[in-house]
């Protein structure tokens, strides 16, 4: 244990990089986040018998940043091709839904025919679905964007992404948008730190991700943060 305390908190300190532009995995402010990724910050700093620093950002890719720069010790990011050459993954803890929304009127029905000619889809720049429709678009666009649904709105794009409860909420919020039901990619929510920390240390927080999901905390922390519809990972193959 002391050899992971130090390889993964080396000033005595965890520091944990919260987003708190996830509202599934984080919510509150800055100065009072509360979700399963705090949770989890939380329980791992009192395992390892150090304080934890929650350091909180507004978007996926500025948590990202704040570890590959050394401001972090471990974040929370949904795993994908484009990171995983800076960033060790365990297995994921939560697994949420990317989903489309488009105005009420769109012929767009389906997830299929959203990747279109023309289709313009706005997203939330550095989140998991804008890498993802990056990588995997053949003729519609990415509009990128502090938020998705800002940027649909302001230039009048053809589709939205985001990830399914605040996609769902915004539908409910506006009547001349709805949503297009069929999930077009499964994000996998994971705790990672730097590829340059120890196997023994990755091989740690693995077994801690795959203990906490097993004994209930990731559910419990789920339902007690208001996010009883985001599930559980299944446990990782061994």
């Amino acid at each position: 244990m002391t050899s992971v305390r130090e390889d993964l908190a080396p000033t005595g300190v965890l520091r944990a990089s919260i987003n708190l532009g996830n509202p599934v995995l984080a919510q509150g402010t800055p100065e009072e986040p509360a979700g399963v990724t705090v949770d989890i910050a939380r329980e791992l700093a009192r395992r390892l018998e150090v304080p934890v620093e929650l350091v909180c950002f507004d978007a996926a890719r500025k948590s990202f940043e704040a570890m590959t720069t050394g401001q972090a010790d471990i974040c929370f990011l949904a795993i994908d091709p484009a990171r995983a050459g800076e960033v060790a993954f365990t297995a994921p803890y939560v697994v949420i839904e990317g989903v489309f929304a488009v105005p009420a009127d769109s012929p767009l029905t389906t997830v299929d025919e959203v990747d279109s000619p023309g289709v313009r889809i706005g997203v939330k720049q550095g989140s998991a679905y804008d890498l993802y429709l990056t990588r995997t678009l053949q003729q519609a666009t990415v509009v990128r964007g502090d938020e998705g649904v800002d940027i649909f709105r302001a230039e009048g794009l053809e589709a939205t992404a985001g990830i399914r409860q605040p996609i769902a909420r915004f539908v409910a919020e506006n009547p001349d948008v709805r949503l297009i039901d069929e999930r077009f990619m499964e994000i996998r929510q994971a705790v990672g730190t730097t590829k340059t920390r120890s196997p023994e240390t990755v091989a740690y927080l693995h077994g801690v991700v795959e203990e906490l999901k097993a004994n209930g905390f990731v559910a419990d922390a789920l339902v007690r943060s208001g996010q009883a519809d985001a599930s559980v990972a299944p446990p990782a193959a061994l």
